[in-house]
């Protein structure tokens, strides 16, 4: 059924044809021959009969089916032709022809190739039938795109190149529409069939049952490849099989020897196994077959007439035959012509390359073929004046950036430098080229990868241009708007361009913003910045570009990416430039520096390489460089030179050569060293020329061809050298020999020709300095522009060509760390262009460019802690919402309305980054406020009128007299309306919302960027308060708000922040205006009861911190206000949060203690009474929750006591102070568990550390500050709590509680005011001894080995003070200690206690002698004569009864009378210690009693008096005894020594020491002495010191015999009376002696007893004289025992 169908549809075909009326005459025959022969081969088949022939795989094949076809296409009806066409196209389509079967007509080819061949043919050029053109480019589609049959090679070209030409020459614009989108769909599919079979093909082959043909090997490909390339070219591309980059394609090569090898043979789809070799091979194949039609494009993009190429010869002919003399009609149609092949070219090229696949991208030959073809003749299609083919360009570019950077770097900087940015550059360029290519800068800088390439690959790589750094500053200035008058662009051109540029930097921005996002952490977990992401996307997908590069990408994707790197060579290129620029000021400069910094060797020949290689230097310099006379810089000339290479070349070229690279000097001697070595190394290289005879010659030609070359093309030169003159200049220069004639004129002809110059690059190349010229009108200036284009186009071209064949390596960016340098790069020039943005430009689009920009690169630098950046940034920010700019704010715009709002927003969304930058944006935030008052009126107070305060205030407002000013009742109404229409949009809900969220939002800042917040909230609320006029409480009122928001924050970050905040509330606490203070103690107390419910736990110490602030307050601020507000504003906090309160206590005893020296009353009062709601109740409660503030709440109970203002107060206090001593006492296991900062205390010493030292320490500092009655009582309470709780204390506990006792009397050893002094010795010292011996008696056992020499010490230093009550207190407490303590002493202790005696006596002994020394000096020189006495008292009177004399002497006789009373208490102190108090008086009484009864009664008894005493003898041994007996005596001698000189002691009396009579020693004398009796005589009467009695008796006779011999010389009779005590002692106890003992002390004592019979003695002691002498008579048997007796 399928074969009827087919001979039917044939038959049908054929007979259509038959039937047209042109067939039948009588020139187509042959085609009605054919036909009918073809018709009846059909009729023939149909008939047969029999078994169905096996299907062939292409039945209609033979010639004589397709004979008809191609006589009818060849016929001249158009009607015919087009039948013939429809037919064959229908056959085609429906797969009834295939044309595999060969075309015996011409060997190697298919059939249908030749149907293909004969369709082409129908199209004869313009004039062909319109229908036809329209049914050949239907037949080229289908068969192009028929999956029934396959054309290759040839008969592709063929299809694509008719229809090319139909485009081109048909005049009907179906048809050329037609035409073009036939072209692009055939393209289209041959190149997504090269994919396909390439990768997958070969099974769809298999499927569909098609043959497919193929060379017979690989080295027929490569031959093909071959030919097809027989271009120029100095470096040929590799073939095929060899592929860059190591690919594992490259071990398939051919066979070295040219043969096939077996696996090269025709590769036949039965027998394919699969194998990569023979996959490849296939692949290879379409490769090649597909080359032919990308090569066919840039062919029409060349300089070649489109006509002479697709048009048929013939019209060739006709046109350069007929149709010159009508060049000036046709031209335009030529230009059309040619125009219209050229973008239906690139239009056809961006169809390929925008639909490239994988195998287009990465293929060798594809590759280079874009490098050597397409991007040469973009080069030149990319400068086109015509926009249509520039615009096409740029999208080729655009794509081929997309696709194939990895491969073109170098292409890529060429289209960048030379021809992108030289247009944003040039002052010429217009209005339309520069807006095409800033369109697509704007889509090329929409792709974050793509921006990211082009910093890494060019600005960080040394050897290529900074094309981001170019970009971003054309862009910054374009976006500036600046230049647009220069350009001649009307204003709307201009802000046109402003706005692409801008959108350009703000799309560059934004994908660096993109490009880092990971390292990104918004506060909110809001991707605000997220629809950059978006927007790239969207701008990216409407392009065809992709975000994530190119598919050949991936070949350098596993290069890693270390920023560290780029950033290196970066910093080395900038060096570099900076070197060359420096160099090109100053060539020793930019050498020296380059050598500085590591990048320049220091050899002659380093340098002079740099100078060959580095092609940016200036010329000019370079020569100048080269031919100064310096040795070094002949070196490197020399070698700079020597590196040349002049072999094999003529003179003329290597001087072209030699020149190029830099520009003579013009000084004549420095030409001459230059030529001179030249012209040495030309001879060097060239040895074997037999032309020069030496180098002079060459040296002198070389001179001369400078001079024609200057003569001939100089136009400053009018006389032109003629050759004849050249020649005749130079005879003679060969060894006086002349060079050959037609050499010399060779050299003419060839200079005149072309002039020697430097390099082409270098003089093509256009930089911006020299682009910008006067342009007087649009003419000149499109003029001027041709002529800058046409130079473009010939460098790029030069260049591109230059670069065709190199191979740089590009590197796709995947580290996010790039972006950091880059917008180091670019964020001044951003800055710029955005600031001059929103400056001088109202444009709302612009304006929200500029903001956007702003905003990203905020996001930037915050990203990447650039700080400058950041500020610089927000500051532009701050300065353009007018808020804190120094113009009115009468003058906001919209604009300055949304940077307010986009201030906010980077406040919302950066504040972890922000760090110093708050300052601004939180001072905008202030000023908003004071502006915002206007929405509903105005607070005049708030009003600063017309002038900025310095730090705040906004201008613009109206001065008000009344409080409170509603809008448009004010003193002028009109300016108040002008204001609130300015600034009503900042009153706005969104904009309030907005700010408040700021504040609500900080709870989601991290810890360092909430701190930051703060500190600068607190900054600009400082600025607030210190406004000249009524200072506002905005921000104040915002740290309270974000105090409680942020409560719940660690403690670590909490701390931080309130360290901030604390002491911005000691700052605002301590303000000058009470309402401030007012406000911020309020606000304190709020936020201290809130933290306050969360409390604390142990150990903690963030309460001690957050309370800080009342201290400071109360310390600071001296208004009563304040200060009772905090009182009572800490009293409530102890009254409803006691139970919460921890480290806190400190800072409320702190408050309290501040509270406590205050004057005014109710302070004080309150203040206390909360105290002692603590101390009873609460310490009651929570006692182990105040232990840590134990302390500071008895220094504070300390610190009521000493307010001497109020003394009923300091007596409660001191109770107070009592009753925390029972705390003590009562709850000891508390303190000692409790551990905190003392953890270095033992656990039993924390109940002494915490507890009991501070009360008694605090007690000591009372009784040391407070007047009598206080300190008394302090005193009192000290010792109480001592004697009560004393036995609880350890002993080292002691050694410290004594050191604070005995600060008590370190307080007099301070000078003070000798009234005071003496009131403090008379009351407290003395109060205090006795306490001490109190205490130390109650506490014997742990005081005496630690504190009993301390206690002597302090003691002896009361008994040496000049107070009378003190000393004779010293002595009392002395005596009461051993007296009480005296039977527990050791003979240790009784040592140390008898030379603390000794001491003394010894200490005021020393004074006394020293007192008297001096007044005897003074008074040496006075005669006290009655004359000299007189004028004495004379001169007394005078001066009122002082002198400067006696006013010392005063001083010095007080001394010596506490002295002497000293003396005589410690002499008592000794014999009441001894005997005990009163027993010596009581023998002393007994004495003279029994004197008188002997005297009336004549009886005397003898007993001991010894027996029973009570004193501390018997625990004295016979060395502490002697001891004391060493200080009586010489007390004694002392006082005898006085007593005996009368001069001094009437010179005394004279002089004003007071008393009725001179001053004597009376009693020291006769008491020291009786005490030292008593002693001796009990120690010789001491059975127990029986041992002793020798020394004792030794001692005891000197003793009496001296005391009798001094009794006898004394003359007074008032002294000897003052003896008679003594006697009796001495007489008594001697008379109590044994009979031997008293035989020897009679004998020594019996002639003073005789001497002392002549005085009158009184009736007793001649009584006991009596019984001496009886007694004697009985011992020395003078008298009978009986006599005696009876006497």
């Amino acid at each position: 059924l399928y074969q009827e169908m087919q001979h039917m549809f044939l038959s049908r075909a054929l007979e259509k044809i038959l039937s047209d009326k042109e067939v039948k005459r009588s020139q187509h025959s042959q085609l009605r021959k054919a036909c009918q022969v073809a018709l009846d081969e059909i009729k023939i088949e149909l008939e047969k009969d029999g078994s169905v022939v096996p299907p062939r795989a292409n039945y209609i094949e033979a010639d004589k089916y397709v004979l008809p076809f191609e006589l009818a296409c060849q016929s001249k009806s158009p009607r015919v032709v087009s039948t013939s066409l429809d037919c064959l196209q229908k056959l085609i389509a429906y797969g009834h022809i295939t044309g595999n079967a060969s075309d015996s007509s011409a060997p190697g080819k298919r059939l249908i190739d030749r149907l293909v061949e004969t369709i082409c043919n129908c199209f004869q050029g313009p004039q062909t039938d319109e229908g036809v053109q329209l049914q050949i480019v239907k037949a080229l589609l289908t068969a192009v795109t028929s999956p029934h049959i396959e054309i290759h090679e040839g008969t592709v070209l063929l299809t694509v190149r008719t229809c090319y030409n139909i485009y081109l020459a048909s005049r009907n614009l179906i048809n050329q529409t037609t035409a073009k989108a036939t072209l692009t769909q055939m393209v289209n599919v041959i190149f997504t069939h090269m994919e396909t079979q390439a990768f997958g093909g070969l099974t769809s082959c298999v499927d569909h049952g098609r043959s497919v043909h193929y060379p017979s090997s690989v080295q027929a490909i490569e031959a093909q490849e071959k030919d097809r390339q027989c271009l120029p070219q100095q470096n040929p591309s590799p073939s095929p099989g060899q592929m860059s980059g190591g690919s594992p394609r490259s071990d398939c090569t051919p066979d070295p020897n040219g043969t096939p090898s077996p696996a090269a043979s025709t590769p036949d789809l039965n027998t394919i196994n699969g194998q990569p070799e023979e996959l490849y091979k296939i692949f290879i194949y379409y490769t090649v077959e597909y080359l032919h039609l990308l090569w066919l494009f840039p062919m029409c993009l060349s300089s070649i007439s489109p006509l002479s190429i697709f048009f048929p010869l013939f019209l060739s002919t006709v046109f350069f035959t007929f149709l010159r003399p009508l060049s000036c009609a046709l031209s335009c149609a030529l230009r059309s012509h040619e125009l219209r092949s050229k973008v239906v070219s690139l239009q056809l090229l961006l169809s390929v390359l925008q639909g490239a696949g994988p195998v287009f991208r990465t293929h060798e030959m594809f590759v280079n073929a874009i490098k050597q073809y397409l991007c040469v003749a973009l080069s030149k299609n990319g400068v086109s004046s015509v926009p249509e083919v520039f615009e096409l360009s740029l999208a080729i570019f655009l794509t081929l950036l997309s696709h194939f950077k990895v491969h073109l770097k170098m292409q890529i900087e060429v289209f960048f430098r030379e021809i992108f940015l030289t247009i944003l550059e040039t002052s010429s360029s217009s209005f339309e080229h520069k807006w095409m290519v800033i369109q697509t800068l704007t889509r090329i800088c929409a792709n974050a990868q793509c921006v990211v390439d082009i910093y890494v690959n060019y600005d960080c790589d040394l050897n290529a241009a900074n094309i981001f750094e170019r970009l971003v500053n054309d862009l910054s200035k374009i976006a500036m708007g600046r230049s647009g008058q220069e350009l001649g662009m009307t204003p709307l051109q201009e802000l046109s361009l402003r706005k692409k540029g801008l959108e350009c930097l703000v799309s560059i921005l934004k994908c660096m913003v993109e490009w880092s996002r990971d390292m990104y952490v918004n506060p909110n977990l809001q991707a605000n910045l997220g629809e950059y992401n978006e927007l790239c996307v969207s701008s990216c997908e409407q392009l065809g570009v992709s975000l994530d590069s190119t598919v050949s990408s991936s070949v350098q994707s596993s290069q890693p990416d270390h920023p560290e790197q780029y950033e290196v060579i970066k910093q080395q290129k900038d060096v570099i430039e900076h070197g060359i620029e420096l160099f090109n000021k100053k060539p020793k400069r930019g050498v020296q520096y380059l050598q500085d910094q590591g990048m320049l060797g220091t050899t002659a020949e380093e340098i002079a390489q740099f100078l060959h290689q580095e092609e940016r230097l200036d010329t000019t310099q370079v020569g100048e460089y080269l031919g100064e006379n310096i040795r070094f810089n002949k070196e490197v000339m020399y070698n700079y030179v020597d590196q040349l290479d002049f072999c094999g070349r003529d003179f003329v070229s290597a001087l072209r050569s030699f020149l190029e690279g830099f520009r003579l000097p013009g000084e004549a001697q420095k030409i001459d060293r230059l030529m001179e070595k030249f012209a040495a190394r030309y001879l060097e290289c060239n040895q074997g020329q037999g032309e020069f005879a030496s180098a002079d010659t060459a040296y002198v030609l070389a001179f001369s061809i400078i001079m024609l070359t200057t003569d001939l093309h100089s136009p400053q030169v009018k006389n032109k050298m003629t050759k004849e003159q050249y020649i005749r200049m130079n005879r003679g220069i060969n060894d006086s020999k002349d060079l050959p004639e037609e050499y010399l004129s060779s050299i003419y002809h060839e200079i005149a020709g072309k002039k020697i110059a430097m390099k082409d690059s270098k003089e093509h190349t256009i930089t911006p300095k020299a682009s910008k010229h006067s342009v007087a009108n649009e003419k000149q200036r499109r003029l001027l522009y041709d002529v800058e284009m046409e130079q473009m186009a010939k460098t790029a071209k030069a260049l591109m060509e230059a670069v065709s064949h190199a191979q740089a390596p590009f590197f796709s960016a995947t580290h996010l760390e790039h972006v950091r340098p880059m917008f180091k790069l670019a964020w001044t020039p951003l800055l710029a262009a955005f600031s001059v943005g929103l400056q001088d430009c109202d444009d709302q689009e612009v304006a929200s460019l500029c903001l956007e920009g702003i905003r990203c690169a905020v996001r930037i630098a915050c990203i990447f802690s650039m700080q400058l950046e950041r500020d610089a940034y927000v500051q532009a920010l701050a300065r353009f919402t007018l808020l804190t700019a120094s113009s009115s704010i009468t003058e906001m715009k919209q604009k300055n309305i949304d940077t307010i709002k986009t201030l906010i927003t980077v406040a919302h969304t950066d504040g972890n980054y922000l760090g110093n930058s708050w300052h601004e944006i939180l001072r905008c935030i202030s000023q908003l406020e004071l502006a915002q008052l206007i929405g509903t009126g105005v607070k005049t107070r708030y009003i600063s009128g017309m002038v900025r305060d310095s730090q705040a205030g906004i201008k613009g407002f109206p001065i008000g007299g009344e409080e409170f000013m509603p809008l448009g009742l004010g003193p002028d109404r009109r300016q108040m309306a002008h204001i609130q229409e300015s600034v009503g949009e900042t009153s706005s809900q969104s904009v309030v919302v907005a700010v408040d969220r700021i504040f609500t939002g900080s709870t989601k800042l991290d810890g360092n960027a909430v701190v930051d917040f703060v500190r600068w909230l607190c900054a600009v609320s400082m600025d607030e308060l210190a406004s000249a006029h009524q200072p506002r409480m905005f921000s104040l009122q915002k740290i309270v708000e974000i105090s409680y928001y942020n409560m719940n924050r660690i403690r670590l970050q909490w701390s931080r922040i309130w360290q901030v905040i604390g002491d911005h509330f000691n700052k605002v606490g301590c303000n000058h205006n009470e309402d401030v203070a007012i406000f911020a103690v309020d606000s304190l107390r709020q936020l201290s009861m809130k933290f306050l419910e969360k409390g604390e736990l142990a150990n903690f110490r963030f309460q001690k911190d957050f309370l800080r602030p009342f201290e400071h307050i109360m310390k600071k601020n001296r208004s009563p206000t304040i200060r009772d507000m905090v009182i009572r504003c800490v009293a409530q906090m102890v009254n409803s949060q006691a139970a919460n309160i921890r480290s806190g206590w400190k800072n409320i005893f702190s408050v309290f203690h501040q509270a406590a020296s205050d004057q005014d009353k109710t302070i004080v009062e309150l203040a206390f009474q909360t105290t002692g709601h603590i101390v009873m109740v609460t310490f009651q409660q929570h006692f182990a929750a105040a232990i840590d503030s134990f302390q500071d709440a008895v220094k504070c109970l300390s610190e009521f006591v000493c307010n001497a203002a109020f003394p009923d107060t300091s007596m409660e206090a001191i109770r107070l102070i009592r009753h925390c001593a029972k705390y003590v006492a009562d709850r000891p296991q508390a303190l000692r568990e409790y551990t905190s900062d003392d953890m270095n205390v033992a656990p039993g010493d924390r109940v002494w550390v915490r507890g009991w030292f501070p009360i008694l320490f605090e007690l000591s500092c009372i009784i040391n500050r407070c007047k009598l009655d206080i300190r008394t009582r302090g005193l009192t309470v000290m010792f109480e709590i001592m004697k009560s709780y004393g036995h609880t204390f350890e002993k080292h506990w002691w050694h410290d509680l004594f050191r604070i006792v005995f600060r008590i009397f370190h307080n007099m050893k301070l000078p003070e005011q000798q009234t005071e002094k003496h009131e403090w010795m008379t009351t407290t010292c003395n109060h205090a001894l006795y306490a001490i011996c109190d205490v130390f008696t109650q506490f014997y056992e742990p005081l005496s080995e630690v504190l009993l020499a301390d206690i002597f010490t302090q003691l002896q230093w009361c008994v040496i003070q000049d107070n009378e009550q003190l000393a004779r207190s010293g002595t009392n407490c002395l005596e009461n200690l051993v007296i009480l303590n005296g039977e527990k002493f050791s003979p240790e202790v009784w040592n140390v206690t008898c030379s603390c005696m000794l001491d003394i006596f010894q200490t005021t002994n020393g004074a006394f002698s020293s007192h008297w020394l001096y007044l005897s000096v003074c008074l040496q020189d006075v005669d006290f004569d009655t004359q000299s006495q007189n004028s004495y008292d004379r001169a007394l009177s005078e001066r009122g009864g002082q002198s400067q004399i006696s006013t010392a002497n005063q001083k010095l006789f007080a001394g010596l009378l506490i002295k002497c009373v000293v003396q005589l208490e410690l002499i008592q102190t000794i014999d009441n210690i001894v005997f005990y108090p009163a027993t010596s008086k009581k023998e002393d009484a007994d004495n003279m009693a029994a004197a008188q009864r002997d005297a009336l009664e004549e009886a005397a008894e003898e007993g001991d008096p010894g027996q029973g005493e009570q004193g501390m003898y018997r625990h004295l041994s016979s060395q502490h005894l002697f001891k004391l007996l060493d200080c009586l005596l010489e007390s004694h001698t002392f006082a005898r020594d006085f007593n005996s000189n009368n001069e001094q002691r009437t010179a005394l009396w004279r002089a004003g020491f007071k008393g009725k009579s001179k001053p004597n020693l009376l009693k020291q004398e006769t008491s020291s002495l009786a005490c030292s009796l008593r002693i001796l005589f009990r120690m010789y009467c001491d059975r127990q010191l029986q041992d002793s009695w020798p020394d004792v008796q030794t001692r005891l006779l000197l003793v009496c015999s001296e005391a009798l011999s001094y009794f006898i010389s004394l003359t007074s009779e008032s002294h000897r009376e003052a003896w008679t005590s003594l006697l009796l002692v001495l007489l008594s106890r001697t008379l109590r002696l044994t009979d031997d003992k008293f035989k020897l002390h009679a004998s020594c004592y019996y002639p003073h007893l005789c001497e002392m019979m002549q005085f009158d003695l009184i009736p007793e002691l001649r009584a006991v004289l009596r019984r001496f002498f009886l007694r004697i008579g009985s011992v020395f048997h003078i008298t009978e025992q009986t006599r005696i007796s009876k006497c």
